[in-house]
């Protein structure tokens, strides 16, 4: 019953970027509900969403790369906003994914891709409690974890606040606004002090009182097209601040080719 409630929430939270913010038929969050619960038996972290994407990236582009991870605020800047993802910006967002799925992950879909950046969005379906409780300090230790992988293997690290909400709409009645306030004040120190880069899109994208602003949304959680072209000026800027930052010096031993 646990696990039925973890997927169907899961399947909520990935209903606005499928059905593009229409309202989902039964038979469609059904079939979502199915798909994740037997993921959370075969593949936890979606480890299989992107092996092939991965496997057909070239070894080496003319642009820095860049990898977006995170969940489905950045899969669906992909899916809505494509041409922004030029060579060298590579979206690895899965709907729905908690931090620490994204830390299950990370190797596969970050590391071993070899960028020069990578921007870590996550922290909304940790609060939304996803795949299970999570308190406020198990989600920093998942950020702390995944900025001291970019930063062992060389990698430029931006971390961006969590976008802004007044309410989830597959977790109804769960205070959001405060814990989202919370765990950006920690981002932005803790980026200060590991040298990493703070993209504030909450400042951007908040209505005044913590939620999001109506028209740049969806659903009040997930930006529409106009709410992407608020937040790309702020990843452009972010992207130009770390690059122009020293990349850290590796210390983690390469893996065999």
């Amino acid at each position: 019953m646990i696990l039925r409630r973890l997927a169907l929430a899961a399947a909520m939270a990935l209903a606005p970027i499928a059905a593009h913010a229409a309202e989902p038929t039964q038979a469609q969050k059904d079939q979502w509900a199915k798909e994740n619960e037997e993921r959370l038996h075969t593949d936890w972290a979606w480890l299989g969403k992107y092996q092939a994407a991965n496997a057909a990236l070239p070894a080496h582009t003319k642009e820095p790369r860049v990898v977006f991870m995170g969940d489905s605020i950045t899969q669906g800047w992909f899916d809505q906003v494509p041409e922004f993802f030029t060579v060298g910006r590579v979206g690895r967002g899965i709907s729905g994914q908690t931090t620490p799925q994204m830390l299950l992950r990370f190797r596969q879909d970050v590391l071993d891709l070899h960028p020069a950046v990578v921007q870590i969005m996550a922290g909304t379906n940790d609060i939304a409690s996803n795949t299970g409780p999570m308190t406020i300090e198990q989600t920093e230790a998942n950020f702390r974890s995944m900025t001291e992988l970019a930063q062992a293997h060389g990698v430029r690290v931006i971390i961006a606040s969590i976008p802004p909400s007044s309410h989830f709409p597959w977790r109804p009645g769960l205070a959001v606004t405060e814990k989202i306030k919370t765990i950006n004040a920690w981002l932005k120190q803790y980026a200060a002090e590991t040298g990493s880069t703070y993209a504030d899109y909450w400042t951007a994208l908040q209505d005044g009182q913590g939620g999001f602003r109506s028209a740049w949304t969806l659903d009040g959680v997930h930006p529409n097209k106009d709410g992407y072209a608020v937040m790309i000026p702020i990843a452009r800027k972010a992207i130009a601040q770390a690059l122009a930052r020293p990349a850290p010096k590796p210390i983690a031993i390469a893996a065999r080719p």
